[in-house]
This record gives structure tokens, C-alpha cells and sequence, in this order.
């Protein structure tokens, strides 16, 4: 199998998993990060675009947010899935490196993200967090979670470890104190900080709306 079958075959198994997925994580999450990483690719030199093209199809395969935060189990089935469809071996440790790396933990934990195609996905998929786009999936998932949609009496918790992160309850606008609003000055690329800029400016336009409309004075 050649590696434009590996990605074809990994789509449409994606579309299938995750076609009516309701948190925020879908399949069209993962094309929105494939799309951002293939451009994000053709920008960077020295990145392997096949490598950056089936690591963000597979970086939500398995997230520790829907597997009782068990930061390990992502890569390990996407590695079940490369060996079922013949990738090999190199190219099964690249993306594994990238899916159990991928994910924020919380804002004082460094990630360990090491190669640039990894990098590369992670900005994008850091990308669809925040924007206009960004704010739709923090309150999906806020909902799916059982949180409410803000609770002034709370204060914003800064993690910083990723089991800190992973027990947050808070509301989904402080979500965005504890992570929307850093995310611009997390990208790890030239082209993606640029790409990060404007949705960063949105967001702040919307919280601005936000407690304007929370306070009735709009």
C-alpha cells in the first residue's frame, strides 16, 4: 500500500468513527486539522508532508479526554491501526511520537513535542481552538462535560500538572483564561503564530460581548 492509499484508506476509517461524534471532536475537527496541517507543511521546509498528513488525521484517535485521561492510549491505537493497514515501522514511531504528544495538559506543563512534523500538528490542531471555531467546540464540550456556561463566583485556575488539568471542572469561559487565550503565543511555527493572530483577536472581541450581554448592559 502506497503511502496516498495509507491516507485515503485512514479517512475514510476516521469518517466512520468519528462521523456523529458531538463534543467538538469529530471528523470534520480532524479534516480542519489536516487542512491546517497540510498548509501549515507546505510553508515549514524540512517537514515530511505525509508524516504531517497521517499524524493529524490520527491525533484525536483516541484522546485521553474520553479514555479516563490515559495520555498513552492514542498512540497505541493508532499504532494497531498503521500495523492493520501496513505502514512501517518508521513511519508508525513518527506518528505515535505525534499522537501521544499532541494534546495541551494544562498551561504550566511543557510539552514534549520533538519533531517538526509533530510541531506542525499540533498548531494546527491548536489552531481550530480558539477563532471563531475554537469557541463552538469549548462550549460542545462544555456541555458534553456538564458544565456550565460560566460561573462568576470561580476563580480561573492556572494546571500545572497535567492531572491538575485533567480533574478541571470550571466553566467553559474560564476555559478560555486557562487556555483559549495563550494558545497564539504557544505555536510552535512561524506560519502558524501568524495564522493564530486573528482568531486570537476574535476571541477577544467575543468575551468582550460576552460579559457585556452577562451584565445586561447590551
Amino acid at each position: 500500500m502506497n503511502k496516498q492509499q495509507i491516507i485515503h484508506k485512514t479517512k475514510v476509517h476516521l469518517k466512520t468513527e468519528f462521523g456523529n461524534e458531538g463534543t467538538g471532536h469529530d471528523w470534520w475537527h480532524i479534516e480542519r486539522v489536516f487542512n491546517n496541517a497540510t498548509a501549515i507543511a507546505k510553508k515549514e521546509k524540512g517537514a515530511d508532508l505525509f508524516i504531517v498528513q497521517l499524524g493529524a488525521l490520527l491525533h484525536d484517535v483516541a484522546d485521553f479526554k474520553f479514555h479516563g485521561g490515559d495520555d498513552t492510549i492514542g498512540g497505541k491505537v493508532a499504532a494497531q491501526w498503521l500495523k492493520k493497514i501496513g505502514a512501517d515501522e518508521l513511519t508508525i514511531q513518527s506518528v505515535v511520537h505525534i499522537v501521544d504528544n499532541v494534546s495541551f495538559k494544562g498551561l504550566g506543563v511543557r510539552s514534549n513535542m520533538e519533531s517538526l512534523e509533530g510541531k506542525i500538528v499540533q498548531d494546527a490542531d491548536r489552531l481550530d481552538a480558539i477563532g471563531a471555531l475554537g469557541i463552538a467546540r469549548a462550549f460542545a464540550y462544555g456541555g458534553y462535560k456538564e458544565r456550565p456556561i460560566y460561573d462568576p463566583g470561580k476563580k480561573t485556575k492556572t494546571h500545572n500538572s497535567f492531572s491538575s488539568y485533567k480533574k478541571g471542572s470550571d466553566s467553559s469561559i474560564h476555559h478560555f483564561y486557562e487556555k483559549l487565550l495563550y494558545v497564539k503565543d504557544l505555536m510552535n511555527t512561524k506560519t502558524g503564530r501568524a495564522m493564530a493572530l486573528q482568531r486570537h483577536t476574535f476571541l477577544e472581541r467575543y468575551l468582550k460581548e460576552f460579559y457585556a450581554e452577562w451584565e445586561g448592559a447590551k
